[in-house]
C-alpha cells in the first residue's frame, strides 16, 4: 500500500503527462496550482490559492490561478463546488472516489470516502439510458463543531 505522498506523486506525475500528451503547455504556475490541489486536504477557492502560492510565485496573478484551475476541471482532474447560499467556486482534486458533504451552519466540506460510485453510476444508467461520464453528488448535513 503506498502512503500518502508517494500516491500524492504519482497522482502529481500522472497528470503531467497526461497533460504533456494532450499538448498542454506545463508551465511553473501550472505546475503550483497543479500541487497545490493534490496536496491539500482543503477545498480551497481560486482566491485561497492565490493567496497561499503567491509568496513563491510573486509573478502570478489570480487569472492565472482561474485560468490553470479551468485546465484542470476541463480536463477532469479538478472539479468545481457550488454550495448553496455562496457564491464562492471552491475547488476538488479528484484523485480519489468521494462524495463531499458540507456543514450548512459553518460551511466547511469534508470528503467522504470509500464510496460506491460506480454502483450509484451503473444505477443511474440501468434507469436513464445516459451513459455516465461523471459523478458529482453534493451532501448537506451539520459539522460535529456546529452540532
Amino acid at each position: 500500500m503506498f502512503n500518502e505522498n508517494e500516491k500524492q506523486g504519482q497522482d502529481y506525475q500522472k497528470v503531467l503527462d497526461y497533460l504533456r500528451e494532450k499538448k498542454i503547455r506545463i508551465t511553473e504556475t501550472r505546475r503550483a496550482v497543479l500541487s497545490y490541489m493534490i496536496h491539500s486536504h482543503d477545498h480551497p477557492s481560486a482566491e485561497k490559492i492565490f493567496q497561499d502560492l503567491r509568496t513563491d510565485y510573486p509573478s502570478m496573478s489570480l487569472a492565472t490561478v482561474y485560468n490553470n484551475l479551468k485546465v484542470l476541471v476541463d480536463e477532469g482532474f479538478v472539479t468545481e463546488l457550488k454550495i448553496s447560499n455562496d457564491n464562492t467556486t471552491y475547488y476538488d482534486f479528484m484523485g480519489h472516489n468521494h462524495l463531499n458533504i458540507v456543514c450548512e451552519k459553518c460551511g466547511q466540506i469534508a470528503d467522504f470516502e470509500d464510496v460506491e460510485i460506480p454502483d450509484l453510476n451503473r444505477e443511474a444508467q440501468e434507469q436513464t439510458g445516459y451513459s455516465i461520464t461523471k459523478t458529482q453528488v453534493m451532501m448537506y448535513g451539520i459539522c460535529p463543531k456546529c452540532q
